[in-house]
């Protein structure tokens, strides 16, 4: 595992650690991995960075890379294990679509231009799509595992979206809710990614994959209910319009995480695409509830505050925001109220 302290990386360090497997991770040294595996130290930027990956003993059935910055340091690593792995698995992302890659988008949609395996880092799109080019390159198209993740929700989560609901709808009273209730959201919880991948290299698959669950798994509306429910919030989700919403100057997304309007570009792209083969090779997704519960769970756990990536933004609605947009709506624009009884 190249990472495998954060988020993504750990569940499938934990995941394969559940099942039993030999763990090597190969981290920069500033979280602690998992109890139970094997730990390299080095940085992937610096000259020599892989030193210690270089020097260690053994081979290994796959290796899994979460890489998200200059695609040169995925290809740097593949070249270097090319010849003690069988399969190099990819971490991508769905940003590598050409924009916008619209509703029921699929693996052989168009793709950003001007990736380069080699490349320094230039814009999130660009170096994963790098990274895709880097794995193939070093492995080939029949050993390397291309997992295009969609949102990603669960514990351990260092963006802040569902940690930001939680919190928010745990302080209690009304609550902005960004409607309509039914409106169809795409995520795939971070425990069932990783055991997406851990079986899928486990029977050798290849290719690029959609990894993000079907599109209406959950809603806004069963989202929200579920962080009610687990907080014990005395909340009262206001259900608003989107276009008051917009018209208040919220950011869809960043200001209110998850949430993008319905019929937008956006939304099309980020809760729309075709998850087919994903699902044919095996995908299992649990239900929203337990998603929820354990992050609340994993999040009082350390305290309330969830980790934050430096290289993203914080995401989250301000409070004085909120309130105004409240005030000046009332109820004349809620489609719908939940409070925990």
């Amino acid at each position: 595992m190249l990472g495998g302290t954060e988020f993504a990386g750990r569940a499938v360090v934990e995941a394969a650690l559940g099942r039993g497997w030999e763990v090597t991770v190969f981290h920069r040294g500033r979280h602690e991995p998992p109890a139970g595996v094997r730990s390299l130290h080095g940085d992937r930027t610096a000259p020599d960075g892989l030193a210690a990956l270089a020097a260690a003993d053994g081979d290994w059935d796959a290796v899994v890379d979460t890489w998200s910055a200059a695609p040169r340091a995925v290809l740097e690593a593949a070249r270097l294990l090319r010849g003690r792995a069988d399969r190099y698995v990819y971490v991508s992302s769905r940003s590598v679509y050409a924009w916008p890659p619209g509703a029921g988008c699929t693996e052989d949609s168009p793709l950003v231009e001007g990736a380069s395996a080699d490349a320094d880092q230039t814009d999130y799109a660009r170096d994963k799509r790098g990274g895709e080019l880097a794995a193939v390159e070093a492995f080939g198209a029949d050993r390397s595992l291309l997992v295009r993740a969609g949102l990603i929700l669960g514990p351990y989560e260092n963006i802040g979206r569902l940690p930001w609901w939680l919190n928010r709808i745990a302080r209690g009273g009304p609550v902005l809710a960004p409607g309509p209730y039914d409106l169809p959201i795409q995520y795939v919880d971070v425990r069932d990614l990783a055991e997406w991948i851990l079986d899928s290299a486990e029977r050798r698959a290849s290719g690029p994959y959609n990894l993000v669950g079907p599109s209406g798994h959950a809603t806004m509306g069963t989202l929200l209910d579920a962080c009610v429910d687990v907080t014990g919030a005395a909340a009262e989700l206001r259900w608003t319009d989107p276009d008051v919403v917009l018209d208040a100057g919220i950011e869809p997304w960043q200001q209110l995480p998850v949430w993008l309007p319905p019929g937008s570009e956006g939304h099309a792209a980020l809760h729309g695409a075709d998850v087919s083969r994903a699902l044919g090779a095996g995908l299992r997704c649990r239900p929203v509830t337990e998603t929820v519960a354990d992050t609340w769970s994993w999040l009082r756990g350390i305290g309330g505050v969830a980790p934050q990536r430096p290289d993203r933004p914080a995401v989250g609605l301000d409070p004085e925001l909120e309130a105004k947009v409240l005030a000046a709506t009332g109820h004349r624009n809620c489609c719908r109220f939940t409070e925990h009884e």
